[in-house]
């Protein structure tokens, strides 16, 4: 069964390299998901292991077969072509679920989302190194290198402090960063392009196949967060993830019953991590679990007004939303910080919880109200009087 999983994911990954090949544009792979990757962890960048090698950042992954991320740590790589930089791949919300668009490797970097995922890619463009004629230069800012081994290097300040700013791993949705393509960027993903190399789509297939890189398993910090070298998860220049980029709280139905996800499943057994289906539902547990709601058309001829309580009605939930889910991250840094107890930690999800579910409830409330049609008024009509019977 595990040798089928394997040979498809092989299969699938084949099929998105000749789609980014062949596409005129970025492409977007893979499944919908629900709910949004985990926060990019904190991590320190291995040596560069001689020169040529440029890295390529370490992300989030999808697992179909557990329904769960998994961290690809980041590495060092030879690029396809002299003169070819590597735009990282990134996660976006798409109407409806959160979606991933493959990195590709080209003459310029394009856009991929905003993320800063450091070491040079900091949310726009690459300013880790830089290609000279077909001679590739590091600047020793941003990236790990030995200049006894590695000697084209060269000194620019970056005003960008990668441990301290915000590790959100997803562009739009709720907390994502909000960068849109440049004319320049979108130009860059019409110029060649060329998919990941074999040693890429092998540190994937390694990383998919560790346990202890799924998120469920390592709580959004990865014990292997960056090699030296793509499939190589062992040795001196292994790094560990020194932090996560935040707290990680996935749906409910992902976080439960998480002990052993590689045993075994009978067809009669349900999957503690499948789906949330409309029969079984599970209410969020954090604010930022929960997707912006659809406004139901109105049941009402004055469209024109429905329309403007609508618009006010949807920037009030999301301001509501938005000032929930930010006193809720405050609190979760604060005790983490304290180093809050394990009774502290539980009493204060709970709270969170109930806050999210009120908040919910409160909020679909609103929007029922509104699709209520309005009673006719009869303020403005009333029955004229009955005059009296001629004499």
């Amino acid at each position: 069964m595990r040798f089928h999983r394997l040979l498809g994911f092989v299969f699938a990954t084949l099929v998105v390299m000749n789609l980014c090949a062949i596409a005129p544009a970025q492409v977007a792979v893979g499944v919908v998901v629900s709910f949004g990757p985990p926060a990019l962890p904190v991590y320190v960048q291995p040596p560069c292991p001689a020169e040529g090698y440029l890295w390529v950042p370490g992300y989030w992954a999808w697992d179909p077969d557990f329904d769960d991320y998994f961290w690809v740590p980041g590495t060092w790589v030879l690029p396809p072509t002299v003169g070819f930089l590597w735009t990282p791949g990134y996660w976006a919300w798409n109407s409806g679920g959160f979606v991933f668009t493959d990195g590709y490797w080209g003459p310029v970097v394009g856009f991929y989302g905003g993320i800063n995922y450091g070491f040079g890619y900091f949310g726009e463009g690459y300013v880790g190194g830089r290609w000279d004629h077909d001679r590739f230069y590091y600047n020793q800012t941003v990236n790990n290198v030995n200049v006894t081994t590695v000697h084209n290097v060269y000194n620019q300040t970056v005003v960008n402090n990668y441990t301290t700013v915000n590790r959100v791993s997803y562009n739009g949705g709720q907390g994502g960063t909000t960068a849109r393509p440049t004319a320049q960027q979108e130009s860059a993903a019409r110029e060649r392009r060329d998919p990941p190399v074999a040693a890429q789509v092998q540190q994937v297939q390694a990383a998919r196949g560790n346990q202890q890189l799924r998120a469920s398993v390592n709580q959004g910090k990865p014990p292997i967060a960056a090699t030296d070298k793509p499939g190589s998860f062992r040795g001196a220049n292994v790094v560990a993830a020194q932090q996560a980029g935040a707290p990680y709280h996935p749906p409910a139905e992902h976080a439960a019953n998480q002990p052993n996800p590689n045993a075994p499943r009978t067809a009669n057994q349900p999957n503690p991590n499948a789906a949330r289906t409309e029969n079984t539902p599970n209410p969020p547990a954090h604010a930022k679990d929960v997707q912006p709601h659809t406004m139901p058309a109105p049941d009402t001829g004055n469209a024109k007004q429905h329309q403007k309580e609508q618009q006010k009605l949807e920037a009030q939930q999301q301001k509501d939303h938005q000032q929930l889910e930010q006193q809720q991250a405050k609190e979760h840094q604060q005790a983490t910080k304290q180093q809050a107890s394990e009774a502290q930690m539980q009493q204060m999800e709970q709270r969170h919880q109930q806050q999210t579910q009120q908040m919910e409830a409160r909020h679909n409330q609103q929007i029922q109200q509104m699709q209520q049609p309005e009673a006719p008024s009869v303020a403005h009509n009333p029955p004229r009087p009955q005059q009296p019977p001629p004499k």
